[in-house]
């Protein structure tokens, strides 16, 4: 069993044909919100940290797999659609506290409780730097037969792991 002190990166798979912004689609949605679950872990893991400094660096590659699909989403939309509505959910999320009291005591909400920060404004994948959690978003193919294959994770993995 990996222990989480022992954590030297994460790579994040998803589904680059799948992530529609279209309502019949629930790709993005679910793939938004389990990371945003797991950025706050790991900003939750920076600002518990007993030393001043923090935790090392946490690279986190988002991987957009089945680029050779017609229907995939390039890297960079990938990237802007789950900052998109992780941007929602931590408005939504925001709302929610507010309205049951949490964090009222200062009227700011703790850096805790709200993904890169207080919550306000839109989320952007640079906030995480701040706790020194580093994100990169590359595109490619598992199959790569007749689009982008897997050089660039690669490159990702030896640079980072």
């Amino acid at each position: 069993m990996i222990k989480p002190q022992n954590l030297k990166g994460l790579i994040f798979i998803v589904d680059a044909a799948a992530l529609s912004t279209s309502s019949e689609s629930d790709g993005l949605t679910e793939a938004a919100q389990f990371l945003h679950d797991i950025l706050l872990a790991l900003q939750k893991r920076h600002t518990s940290a007993k030393s001043s400094r923090g935790p090392p660096e946490m690279p986190v590659l988002i991987v957009a797999n089945k680029l050779d699909l017609f229907t995939a989403l390039p890297a960079k939309l990938v990237k802007k659609n789950l900052e998109t509505e992780i941007s929602k959910l931590r408005n939504t999320k925001s709302r929610g506290l507010v309205d049951s009291g949490i964090g009222m005591d200062d009227h700011t909400l703790d850096d805790q409780e709200m993904l890169g920060g207080n919550g306000e404004g839109k989320f952007d994948f640079g906030l995480m730097e701040e706790y020194n959690v580093q994100i990169e978003v590359l595109g490619g193919s598992v199959f790569g037969t007749n689009g982008p294959d897997t050089r660039d994770w690669w490159q990702w993995i030896s640079r980072y792991l």
